[in-house]
């Protein structure tokens, strides 16, 4: 069975594994430090995939106050990454995790929900227009109403 759930504080080593699959430029100390810093601001939260608890994929979702390319509103949800490991890919978990995202955003009072992805990341943007996302612009922008 396949649990998402909003991460906590002891789960930060297991969030900061998966995070260096995404962002592997960072070193493990710096990232997991990064996390701690967000994951203890009210306007940012992260959600875990869990299967037979051991984390498998995650979402760091945060509010936006500043303009946010396409959008009307704010504050804006916004999901700053989203992974999945490669062998727990094609169940839906990465929607199930933005679907949490996009569920914090609500109780924060917002309306629109955005992302980005770089230009050549085609399986991002064929992930976000799956989604939902409709593209805003080029540098790569996403927006959806919530």
């Amino acid at each position: 069975m396949m649990d998402i759930r909003s991460a906590r504080a002891d789960d930060l080593d297991s969030l900061t594994r998966l995070g260096l699959q995404l962002w592997p430029d960072h070193e493990f100390e710096e990232l997991r430090h990064d996390f701690a810093e967000i994951m203890a601001k009210p306007e940012a939260a992260f959600f875990l995939a869990v299967e037979k608890e051991q984390a498998v994929g995650f979402a760091q979702c945060q509010l936006r106050h500043d303009y946010v390319e396409g959008t009307e509103s704010s504050p804006v949800g916004y999901l700053e990454g989203i992974f999945v490991k490669a062998d727990h890919r094609g169940r839906g978990l990465a929607g199930r995790l933005l679907a949490a995202c996009e569920n914090w955003a609500r109780e924060q009072n917002c309306r629109e929900f955005a992302s980005d992805c770089e230009l050549h990341n085609t399986g991002s943007l064929r992930f976000h227009l799956n989604m939902g996302f409709e593209e805003a612009g080029r540098i790569i922008c996403f927006k959806k109403k919530l």
